[in-house]
């Protein structure tokens, strides 16, 4: 068997996601509005072989650090990723991501009559009332929510 090497450069600051389900990558990347506009590096490695997992995905971003919201809606997308904080080339930081009993003002509700979507000013909030199936629900409408398809604020 051959072997392989992942030749990937390491980043001075900021953020490696690991162990995000395999084919998820672009949906995390999306959903944090990562775009490299700013000019920042930023590394998309997919189908990466994995010793965890058969496969996985993986993204460095330089100089970005996540907020408690972003690591929400990665825990929703790819609940059994990690999170590396990176300083001066050196892991400063590392930790799990797992879902919270709520999600706060992140997707939209999918439900179009529900009344997050109306033309009042209330924010969604979604109960996460399976974490393992990753299941959740609309506090409003009580609708239950397909977890790709939800859309992002």
């Amino acid at each position: 068997m051959e072997q392989s090497e992942l030749m990937v450069r390491r980043i001075k600051e900021g953020t490696v996601i690991d162990h995000i389900d395999e084919g998820k990558g672009l949906q995390v990347i999306n959903a944090l509005h990562i775009d490299g506009k700013d000019g920042s590096l930023i590394t998309i490695a997919l189908n990466v072989p994995s010793g965890k997992f058969s496969k996985k995905d993986i993204i460095k971003v330089e100089n970005k650090f996540l907020k408690d919201e972003d690591t929400n809606k990665i825990a929703v997308i790819a609940p059994k990723a990690t999170i590396n904080m990176i300083r001066d080339y050196k892991l400063v930081e590392k930790r799990r991501v797992s879902l919270p009993n709520e999600i706060d003002k992140i997707f939209r509700c999918s439900n179009p009559d529900c009344i997050t979507n109306s033309n009042e000013v209330i924010e969604s909030v979604m109960d996460v009332i399976d974490k393992e199936g990753s299941v959740l629900k609309c506090r409003y409408c009580s609708r239950i929510l397909d977890i790709n398809r939800l859309k992002y604020y």
